[in-house]
């Protein structure tokens, strides 16, 4: 790699990490460190492909690795295992409420893989219908119907939480 692919990469490696990580932390549903590791094995493949990628879209390239092996690895579990999910890194929000964002999270984490991947590409991540489904390898439909599925539970759970709270 030459040194401008060097610099290039470093900087990309500064600007999106942090990104990397807290989306590989909603989506792998698992501890800080099991999305650190995936975090790590993505930008590994980054680095040796980063010639290739540099001029196209690195950190959608790193995300794909990162939502397919979070995926792969839920897969590998057995359905009835509980998945642990760590609390996404702090960011500045006005007057967060708290108590309703570890019921968000906690409810997200109850969602199969694919699900929940998709709820945290487009809403988390703010990408398109059409982003999603080419980062995932699936069709637009499929990312419609999982998030409007995914977002009924959710909002099925919240309600039943509500009832049982009033």
């Amino acid at each position: 790699m030459t040194e401008e692919d060097e610099a290039a990469f470093d900087e990309f490696l500064a600007a999106r990490s942090t990104a990397l990580l807290r989306t590989a932390i909603l989506v792998c549903g698992a501890s800080a460190s099991d999305a650190e590791d995936m975090v790590q094995n993505a930008l590994e493949k980054v680095y040796r492909h980063w010639p290739r990628i540099r001029h196209d879209n690195p950190e959608a390239y790193a995300r794909r690795v990162v939502v397919n092996g979070a995926i792969s690895k839920a897969r590998r579990r057995k359905v009835l295992q509980e998945i642990t999910f760590a609390q996404p890194p702090e960011t500045p929000v006005e007057s967060p409420d708290l108590g309703l964002r570890d019921v968000l999270v906690t409810e997200l984490r109850k969602l199969p893989a694919r699900m929940r991947a998709v709820l945290v590409l487009r809403y988390w991540e703010d990408m398109s219908e059409a982003e999603t489904a080419a980062l995932l390898g699936c069709s637009v439909g499929t990312v419609k119907s999982q998030a409007a599925r995914g977002l009924a539970r959710v909002r099925a759970r919240m309600e039943n939480l509500e009832g049982a709270s009033a």
